[in-house]
């Protein structure tokens, strides 16, 4: 798959079924070492305008299906964390 495909896919929690925005609309964080992806920033949207304080953090492993449009994640509401 390539990163342009992937950045249009939708992010939902499978746990509580909450949308939580496009892929493109995150950020990555990459292993510098090995090149790997070690989790996806989400950053929560506020009005019009998208805030980089308030963010969750997804680690890779809480993937559990990518689909042709959304990327099925699965994490619990307590492992949230905000800046």
């Amino acid at each position: 798959m390539r990163l342009s495909e992937f950045g249009n896919k939708e992010i939902v929690n499978l746990t509580d079924g909450r949308r939580w925005g496009l892929v493109e609309d995150s950020d990555l964080v990459i292993d510098e070492e090995t090149g790997r992806i070690h989790s996806i920033i989400v950053y929560e949207s506020k009005g019009l305008f998208r805030g980089k304080t308030n963010y969750i953090e997804i680690s890779w492993d809480s993937i559990r299906k990518i689909g042709d449009d959304m990327l099925i994640v699965e994490f619990e509401e307590k492992k949230r964390r905000f800046y």
